[in-house]
């Protein structure tokens, strides 16, 4: 029998660009191995000052508007008080306020209960950290 509690890290690479990277089959894969057919929860999280995890329907436009979206909310221009690294990097920090660095799904029958539409994605607007790592979590 598997155990209860099982944890992994993903690594991800970002890029020196903002994006939104679809976790959605990283999530799958761990949970066949961790999950193995149970009920339980999938619990994300991201470890990082200027990271987010989203729900989010990914590969119709939704991703690129979530960015456009977060842009209009937090500008990346001079008016943060926090202004180490990149110019307008202090939005960066405010990001998980908005976007949270965790997530907590159901698990069903060692599967992700999502919506027909919804992906896993973290959020990243941080261009000065281009390594972000993410841990999964299954409690069964």
């Amino acid at each position: 029998m598997p155990d209860a509690f099982t944890t992994r890290t993903l690594s991800v690479s970002t890029g020196a660009r903002e994006r939104v990277v679809d976790l959605t089959g990283g999530c799958e894969e761990f949970l066949r191995e961790a999950a193995s057919g149970r009920d339980g929860l999938l619990n994300l999280f991201v470890p990082h000052a200027t990271a987010g995890i989203a729900i989010i329907e990914t590969g119709s436009g939704s991703d690129d508007d979530l960015l456009a979206a977060l842009h209009t909310l937090l500008p990346a221009d001079d008016r943060w008080q926090h202004r180490h690294g990149s110019p307008g990097h202090g939005r960066d920090h405010v990001l998980p306020a908005i976007v949270p660095p965790h997530a907590t799904l159901p698990v069903i029958g060692g599967r992700l209960a999502l919506g027909t539409w919804q992906s896993v994605c973290l959020v990243d607007t941080n261009k000065d950290n281009v390594n972000r790592q993410v841990r999964l979590s299954f409690l069964g």
